[in-house]
This record gives structure tokens, sequence and C-alpha cells, in this order.
């Protein structure tokens, strides 16, 4: 897999970003993906072998059922994938409920189905990337093999603190929004909770993605974009640190139990508040005081949290 640097001006979207792109041919983006888990949720269903299309009346008899097979693409110039897909065939009549009837599906590469004459919806998914057809089945005739261009890559994300300090996975987490801001100013979730180094499957284009490290203030965001046929490496560099906190009779003892703790910013908004005689936690980079209250003695002590440079912060018990 051959990887393309930034391109020029993207890190300038937003500080802190780095971005690796891994400009493979479709057919080696296709072999990246499929080795990793799709992440759509959907559930397997039966084959059906041929059904009418509703209103032919007896044009449309099962026994007249005619073969058609889809094919989909990464993109145009691609070779037809062979596994991850999922094809589903809808009536184009809307049901009671207002919804497209769900006529038959199938799961994995190609797919053929046996179709009844008329008209029908064909669409098919490739984890988070789709595409749907419209499709007529002739009564007579030769009935064309049908291909479908998803227009889709993928994007795999991970985060570092500082210039190259490593965050553990269990601390990271990410959201994908589209790139447009809706009326009520707002973006559509894509999906949620994405764990790092793991690929998503995308539509091409240009996505908003929102990086938190721990749960307190470190958050980072950043325009990311998929080109089809391609798989996007992006990783965000947080400005953030990992802080521990305790509060000791002398210096390097050991933490003093039944111990309250705030931690507030230099304009002092509180920031985060635990009651533990050693709490740790993710801090972005700024100026910050800990206020540690134990029995009626209340301490605090200024400090200041740099990126990458992970630290504990000692209070002691006797300041005089």
């Amino acid at each position: 897999m051959h990887r393309m640097l930034p391109q020029p001006g993207f890190i300038g979207l937003l500080l802190g970003l780095l971005v690796a792109v891994a400009a493979t041919a479709p057919a080696a983006a296709q072999e990246a993906f499929e080795t990793f888990k799709q992440l759509n949720g959907s559930t397997k269903m039966p084959k059906l072998k041929a059904f009418s299309a509703p209103g032919l009346g007896a044009i449309a008899n099962v026994t007249q059922g005619r073969s058609v097979k889809l094919d989909a693409k990464l993109t145009n110039e691609g070779q037809p994938m062979q596994h991850g897909l999922s094809w589903r065939v809808f009536s184009p009549i809307p049901g009671a409920d207002g919804k497209l009837p769900l006529l038959a599906s199938a799961e994995g590469g190609s797919a053929a189905f046996q179709l009844a004459p008329g008209d029908y919806f064909v669409n098919v998914s490739f984890g988070r990337a789709g595409a749907t057809k419209k499709l007529n089945v002739p009564v007579e005739g030769d009935v064309a093999d049908q291909v479908l261009v998803l227009d889709a890559g993928g994007m795999s994300l991970n985060a570092i603190s500082g210039a190259d300090t490593h965050i553990p996975d269990k601390q990271l987490s990410f959201d994908i929004y589209s790139s447009e801001v809706r009326e009520d100013g707002e973006r559509g979730l894509v999906l949620a909770d994405v764990k790092p180094n793991t690929i998503v499957r995308l539509n091409a284009g240009t996505y908003h993605v929102v990086s938190e490290y721990g749960s307190i203030n470190a958050v980072v965001r950043a325009d990311i974009s998929v080109e089809a046929g391609e798989l996007t490496e992006a990783t965000i560099q947080h400005r953030a640190s990992q802080v521990g906190f305790k509060l000791v009779s002398e210096e390097g003892g050991e933490a003093i139990a039944d111990t309250a703790w705030s931690v507030l910013t230099s304009g002092g908004d509180i920031v985060a508040e635990s009651v533990s005689a050693f709490p740790v936690m993710v801090l972005a980079e700024g100026q910050y005081t800990a206020v540690a209250r134990n029995k009626d003695e209340i301490f605090q002590k200024d400090f200041e949290v740099k990126a990458g440079a992970n630290m504990d912060v000692e209070l002691l018990l006797d300041q005089s």
C-alpha cells in the first residue's frame, strides 16, 4: 500500500491534524476494507428466488421470474467487489406505513435475483456507503447486467498527544458528522463512538470528525476528505495530557484518602471534580488550579498542563 503525504493546506484546516492518505488502486483499497469488520449493524436476510412486482397481475407470475445479475464497484474504473456488500430489492410502491416494501436481500459480493417483470429499486451498501438504482425488468428481451457504482472509500482514525505521545485506545473516541451544517445549526451524525484504527466505509466526500481524549475538555475537530477507492488514515493531534493528583504529608508520599478534588481554569471555572485519593484526569493544555478538601481543611496549587507531558500534581498537607 502506497501512502500519500497530506495535501498542502489540509493541516491548516485545523491545527494539530496530521493526515496520511493511502492512495491505493480501487482493487487494493477493496482488499484493505475487507479485512476489517463492517460497521453497519444490518441483519442478514434470506434470499427470495422469485417474486412479483406489485400491480402486474397475471404477468408477474413467479414462473416468469427473470434472472438479473447485480455488481457493485467502488469507482467507475474499479473491478466488481466480491465481499462486504449488502443488497436490498424494494417495491417502488409504498406500503400502508408509507415505506417501500423490502422484497429480497443478499449478502456478499455479486448478487443474482429472479425477478418478475416490473419496476424495482435496488440498493447496495458497503458499510456506511451506499447506492440506489431504479431497475426495470422487461417482459421480453435481454436483461442487462446491472452495475452500481458506490463512489466510496474508507477512513481510519487515530490520535496522539503533543508531538508523538501515544494515547491508549480506551481513552479515545471519534464521532463522524456530515460536513454540511443544517438550518438548526447542527450537523448530521454519521457514526458515533468510532474506535481507533477501525476502517469506516463511507461515500466519497468531506466529513467533520470530533475526537475526544478522556472525558473532560480535550476535544479536537477536523474536516477530513474521503476519496473514492482510497483509504484515508488520519492521525489527530491533541493538545492535552494526563494529570494525576494527590494530597500528601511529604513530597513523594502516599496519597491521603477521603480527599475531594476540584480543578479550576485560570478564570475560576470548575473543569472537573472527583472524590478519590489519587484521581487521574485528561486536561487540555493550559493553566489550572487544583483544590483539595480534606476534613475541614482546603489546599490549593496552580499548575500548567503542556501537551504530551503527563504529570502528577502534589499538594502538601502542611503548606506552612
